[in-house]
């Protein structure tokens, strides 16, 4: 079997915080647990500091096991994160299907748990 990975397209994540709330309901964490948590990078835009650029970067903790109860019951073909991002900037698959996504992204981070 292979392995199986999340790709983050960050050129489109908005920073909605869709997929926190997917994961935090499909895995019942209590207040302060999360699989998912969405972090604001916030950037002047060069010389001229009256410009910001905002960047949205999904990170994986420790306690994202990419919902292997609910796709290993058939529940569904991805995990929750991926099935609520309004923006399509999650994708789940194999990794070696997810890395030759990534040539076309120019901004991707691809998460794979141990």
């Amino acid at each position: 079997m292979a392995k199986k990975g999340i790709l983050v397209d960050m050129n489109y994540c908005t920073g909605c915080h869709a997929c926190e709330v997917a994961c935090k309901q499909e895995n019942q964490f209590p207040v302060g647990i999360c699989g998912i948590k969405i972090h604001e990078l916030i950037m002047e835009e060069g010389l001229n500091t009256d410009r910001v650029h905002f960047d949205y970067y999904p990170h994986f903790t420790t306690h994202c096991n990419l919902c292997a109860s609910r796709i290993s019951s058939g529940e569904d073909t991805e995990p929750a994160c991926c099935k609520h991002c309004g923006t399509f900037s999650l994708h789940y698959g194999d990794i070696e299907d997810l890395v030759k996504m990534m040539e076309t992204m120019p901004r991707a981070v691809l998460h794979s748990p141990l």
